[in-house]
């Protein structure tokens, strides 16, 4: 899959293709579970829901970050396009997860995102499920950081 660059940033409007770039790269950014990295993605001013968080900007998005990845242990990440339009996105995903006692966890969600001009997510909604899983029923075991792209997907789970 192409990935974009500086040069060549994803910007709205999104088509299909597009779209599916734009949750890869999200996905991608997600996966190295580099708070600062991560947020570069968002505007300077972006302003998230995150389960009942509400976050404003990107120093509040990194410490958002650090504390989730300090206490979500072998964290892996699925991101799905569900639908877009114009400078919209809306994904499904789930994730893979331990706590610092050894639980597994798989969080299942959806997320709607909007994007400026430049292609920086100026607003993310996200509503968030956790199931504690055993160990054995694990479905995500590459190897920390991006997924392969011939791991299946979310559908290709049945997730």
């Amino acid at each position: 899959m192409e990935k974009a660059t500086p040069a060549s940033p994803i910007v709205p409007p999104f088509t299909r293709e597009s779209a599916i770039k734009k949750v890869r790269a999200a996905e991608d950014g997600w996966n190295t579970r580099d708070p600062q990295r991560v947020s570069l993605a968002y505007s300077v001013d972006s302003r998230w829901r995150n389960r009942s968080e509400f976050v404003n900007g990107r120093d509040q998005i990194v410490a958002l970050l650090t504390r989730k990845w300090d206490r979500e242990l072998e964290y892996r990440l699925i991101k799905e396009l569900w639908a877009f339009d114009g400078a919209r996105i809306a994904v499904r995903f789930a994730y893979e997860c331990h706590d610092a006692a050894g639980q597994w966890w798989r969080s299942y969600g959806n997320e709607n995102w909007e994007f400026d001009e430049s292609g920086l997510m100026k607003a993310r909604h996200a509503s968030i499920n956790d199931l504690a899983i055993a160990e054995s029923e694990r479905l995500y075991h590459w190897p920390i950081g991006r997924r392969p792209d011939d791991h299946p997907s979310l559908s290709d789970l049945g997730l």
